[in-house]
Parts: C-alpha cells; structure tokens; sequence
C-alpha cells in the first residue's frame, strides 16, 4: 500500500483537505502557545493558515505520494508559558489534533449537508470526504508517544521527572516511525481509535442530512 502511487485525480481531491489539515495543526499549536505567554510562533510568522508558512516540501510531497510525511513543527520555547509549565506543554501539544478534530467535525456536517441537498456534486462531496479522513488520521497519529510526534510531549509533560529517555530517544523517532509503517504494527495502534471516530463522525453526518433533507 505504501508504494501503490495515487493517480493525479486522487492527488487533486485530497490536496485541499491535507493543506487545511496540515495549516489548521500547526496554527492550532502556535496560537495555544502565544495565549499562554509564548510569542515564538508569532514572530516566526506561522500563526497563519497560509500553507506555504507551515509546508515542508519534501515532508509534503511525501505526505501526498506515499501516505507518510510531516510539515514544519512549530516553534515553542516551554520556558516562555505562563503558570504550570508541564500543563502548558500538553495544552500545546494536544491543541494540534484537537484543532484536527474540530475540522473533522466540521467537515462531515458540511457532508451531510452536501449529500442531502446535492450542492456542489460528487467533486464536492470528495473533497469533503478527503478532508475528513486525513484529519482524522491526522489527530490521531500525532497522539502516539513516540518523538517528534504531539504524543510524546504529552506523555512527558504527565510523568513525573525530566523524561530524559524521551530526549533520548528523538533522534530515533522517526526510523521507529518508518518501522512501524512498513510492519504493519500503525494499523493495529491507529486502526480502533481512526474507526471510532470514524463512526462518530458518519453518525453526525446522517443527522445533518436527516435535519436538512
């Protein structure tokens, strides 16, 4: 699956979705950090949803051809938050793949809408799909534990202690990352938790369609 390249169509549908998901990640976390007394972000210009500003074009073009890939990591100096520092930290960290969520939500009331009116047709309609899924997957692979990933600066922040193992453990990250993938082990991790969101999402979709039908 990995090396099975989408068609150009499929490159077409799923662009808008991935650069709304990838821009609204990554603003989520800047905008976090800045409300709570770090302004890193902001002077870097990434509190934006211009995707040229958050787009890494390796990480980007990967992300589009093989199903795996990432985008700038926002700046944040933990130093800079106000109050709890540890509680700082997972509210930033976590700011990413709940913003993933609300725009997953979002997404299918807009589907549910498209399909029981028919505006904007099945192109539409794909999109919409597309957005929805990526940002699902999205969400839910930045909460794994395992560094550079949102997970890991959660997990982190909770334990008691420095966490030295996970500082050690960043430069191995992603190669454990890529692991993963090519094993198989991300579609038991990420599989039940991508399928129930999966079912709550269709179930508010079916709703919107039913109250606007």
């Amino acid at each position: 699956m990995l090396f099975n390249f989408p068609s150009l169509t499929d490159i077409l549908y799923s662009l808008p979705g991935i650069l709304l998901a990838l821009s609204f990640h990554e603003l989520a976390h800047g905008l976090v950090a800045d409300m709570l007394g770090d302004p890193t972000a902001r002077r870097a210009g990434r509190l934006t949803m211009n995707p040229v500003a958050h787009i890494d074009i390796i990480g980007f073009l990967a992300l589009l051809l093989a199903g795996f890939g990432w985008a700038k990591p926002v700046p944040v100096n933990p130093f800079l938050l106000k109050g709890n520092r540890r509680v700082g930290i997972i509210a930033v960290s976590a700011a990413g793949p709940l913003a993933n969520l609300v725009l997953a939500i979002a997404g299918a009331i807009v589907y549910g809408a498209v399909a029981a009116t028919g505006l904007g047709g099945p192109i539409i309609a794909r999109m919409v799909y597309e957005l929805i899924w990526f940002n699902v997957i999205l969400a839910v692979f930045n909460l794994i534990p395992i560094p550079p990933l949102d997970g890991s600066q959660i997990l982190g922040a909770l334990l008691p202690g420095s966490q030295e193992w996970l500082v050690k453990l960043q430069p191995y990250g992603v190669v454990i990352l890529i692991v993963l993938l090519f094993t198989g082990v991300f579609s038991s991790i990420i599989g039940p938790p991508i399928s129930l969101i999966t079912r709550g999402l269709v179930n508010i979709s079916y709703l919107v369609a039913n109250i606007v039908h």
